[in-house]
């Protein structure tokens, strides 16, 4: 879906973080949407701002890091009209993620099958999941 069509009510970036074989996957806060889900870390692209822009943004806002977009590895829209840019990113090899408590309340470093297993990870991370597992995406 073209996040220029009607149903589109926001747009989101989404970081991906590998650290050899796992993913950098955040609990949400109580005070944010969607409280303690787990999900990748990301959010909101604000009016014209770039999905790279957003992507730098949200990961230093939400983690405390420097994160270097790489490649958009796939899109796709919410179930609730959210249309999301998932890019691959990187930080520091010695980067330690720090969460901001408003909007983190915890991370990890998961291997795709922990990822799975998670109770409430968001149904997008479940798609994207699924993508990777049929060859659709490769990290």
């Amino acid at each position: 879906m073209n996040p220029t069509e009607s149903a589109i009510q926001r747009r989101g970036a989404v970081g991906v973080i590998c650290r050899e074989d796992r993913l950098l996957v955040i609990r949400r806060s109580e005070l944010v949407a969607a409280p303690g889900a787990f999900c990748f870390p990301g959010g909101a692209i604000d009016g014209d701002e770039t999905e790279q822009a957003a992507l730098v943004r949200e990961l230093h806002e939400e983690l405390a890091v420097v994160a270097t977009p790489l490649r958009r590895l796939w899109e796709s829209t919410t179930s609730w009209g959210v249309w999301l840019a998932w890019w691959l990113a990187e930080i520091s090899p010695d980067a330690e993620p720090v969460p901001n408590p408003a909007e983190v309340a915890a991370l990890h470093w998961l291997s795709i099958s922990e990822m799975r297993a998670l109770p409430g990870l968001l149904s997008s991370n479940h798609a994207f999941l699924d993508a990777i597992a049929a060859g659709h995406i490769n990290l």
